[in-house]
């Protein structure tokens, strides 16, 4: 039994046990309690759960150990920005934080803070679950007015898949494109790929070399599952993905300094990077950066897993015709209908598993007709045809709006939001 509390124990936190020595920064080396069989499994390589309702995101908020955003917290942003709380923050899509309400009381004292979000870029077109911490970001960019850092961690993907150093800079670019057509100020905006930018960023090198000097082989491995076999590039990777969260990595943009608060939106499954990071910070004189999680986008076939660029069917991509997006939702949205329109008509619908309902809850922006929806799909007056529909209509004109505005993205002008350069900000 002591054997297998150690073996426990060296799992969860990373370390070999040692009778009156706690483990060092528990928010470092905690991925949250052991999954247990049936559990949801949530880490940056994979996302499943056996629950058709997708994952329990209250139990993942106590097995990572963040905080649930609440009425008071969307009610405080309200106020503070004088701006209606976006859809994603009000229908629960972004759900759990850290420091949020150390970023809203550093803004109200007249202090700056900067945004840093990121994209793995393994294929050359984005789907529109890639699109949820993007179109979150610009709305906090534009609302904060604040700096806007984005990683293209094309080193990551170099690393973790079967491709050359080339596509993965290339579908980088391709990926800026997709990004910048969001309508992304090149005034207030860095995009940056690692590969680029590492190699000409003393700044950024020495925060990379710093978080790898405070981070011990066993925490990777007991963060990231890490093995013996897996390459010394992946074991290092997590201290880069770390290194923008600090203004310092950013000399050009924060003038050397190192005091700026970082916030951070970000899909959950990305928390266990910055865990690591907020441990490392304080123990390397920098502020501990601040998260915005979101809900995971699912794939079309339903909510067990998330929408991946992987797989053409489970995803509608930001390159797909009209009719393709027509094909998919009507071929392979999971419905939360009833087999026959007899009996959906007398039991109605279930809106909690209806793919095609999920996706107007991220796009749709009335609260109003979202919840007629929700509410005629329950009791049967709105049949899964009609509510396919609808999404349908809803996507193929955002769809098309975005390819319009790619379209517009020159080469310049990528290469503008790619150039390291001072924002319109003084500090």
């Amino acid at each position: 039994m002591l054997l297998k509390l150690k073996v426990d124990y060296k799992k969860i936190t990373g370390q070999d046990y040692k009778a009156g020595c706690p483990p060092n920064g528990i928010e470092l080396n905690s991925t949250g309690p052991a999954v247990e069989d049936g559990d949801d499994q949530v880490d940056p390589w994979n996302v499943s759960t056996t629950n058709a309702k997708g994952v329990d995101y209250d139990k993942l908020i106590v097995r990572f150990g963040s905080s649930k955003i609440d009425d008071e917290l969307i009610s405080r942003i309200g106020r503070v920005t004088g701006q209606t709380p976006h859809r994603f923050l009000r229908r629960g899509v972004f759900f759990s934080h850290r420091d949020m309400h150390q970023v809203l009381d550093a803004y109200e004292n007249k202090k700056s803070f900067f945004l840093y979000t990121g994209r793995g870029p393994s294929s050359e077109a984005m789907h529109v679950g890639h699109l949820i911490p993007f179109i979150f970001t610009k709305w906090l960019q534009d609302t904060f007015n604040v700096p806007l850092v984005i990683q293209l961690t094309d080193d990551e993907k170099y690393l973790w898949k079967d491709l050359t150093q080339e596509q993965c800079q290339r579908y980088a670019v391709e990926n800026a494109k997709d990004i910048i057509a969001l309508g992304f100020d090149v005034n207030k905006t860095f995009i940056f790929s690692d590969l680029d930018y590492m190699g000409s960023s003393p700044s950024f090198y020495r925060n990379v070399v710093k978080v790898q000097k405070h981070v011990t082989f066993n925490q990777v491995k007991g963060i990231f599952g890490f093995t013996d076999s897996d390459c010394i590039g992946k074991i290092s990777f997590p201290a880069i993905q770390a290194a923008p969260s600090f203004s310092s990595s950013f000399p050009q943009i924060f003038n050397e300094r190192k005091d700026l608060q970082c916030l951070i939106p970000c899909a959950i499954d990305q928390d266990p990077y910055f865990r690591m990071t907020r441990d490392v910070a304080p123990r390397i004189g920098y502020p501990k950066p601040a998260l915005l999680h979101s809900t995971f986008f699912p794939a079309l076939q339903g909510a067990q897993t998330k929408m991946s660029a992987s797989d053409a069917n489970t995803s509608i991509f930001l390159t797909d015709t009209p009719k393709q997006i027509k094909n998919k939702v009507n071929k392979h949205a999971f419905s939360g209908g009833k087999d026959t329109v007899e009996e959906h008509r007398k039991y109605g619908g279930n809106p909690d598993v209806d793919v095609s309902f999920m996706y107007l809850t991220f796009f749709l922006e009335d609260d109003e007709e979202l919840e007629k929806m929700r509410q005629d799909y329950s009791s049967g007056a709105l049949l899964t045809g009609e509510l396919k529909k609808r999404l349908i209509e809803n996507l193929q004109p955002m769809i098309a709006a975005h390819q319009e505005r790619r379209k517009q993205v020159t080469e310049e002008m990528v290469k503008q939001f790619m150039t390291p350069r001072k924002l319109d900000f003084n500090f």
